[in-house]
């Protein structure tokens, strides 16, 4: 799923700021959860900042950093258990 746009959160954050309703009528005004709009407003509150925050498709798995080796292993000794 898309992250919400920053025009929205944007507004969201106005909208309360100018007190035009609760956190649980705002959400329901923009048509979003109300638990986006509390994480929302708090993360402002504490950084300043309404943009998404970063996936984490930079993720990289422990055991591809070892492929290399994994392949010589397996290579070397076409029998090898994963205990060994």
């Amino acid at each position: 799923m898309k992250p919400y746009s920053i025009d929205l959160r944007q507004k969201i954050i106005e909208a309360y700021q100018n007190q035009e309703g609760s956190q649980r009528q705002l959400a329901k005004r923009f048509k979003v959860s109300l638990s986006f709009t509390q994480k929302l407003l708090k993360r402002y509150r504490e950084t300043n900042e309404i943009e998404p925050s970063k996936s984490g498709k930079g993720f990289i798995a422990k055991l591809e950093q070892h492929t290399q080796v994994v392949e010589k292993l397996v290579t070397d000794n076409n029998d090898i258990t994963l205990e060994e």
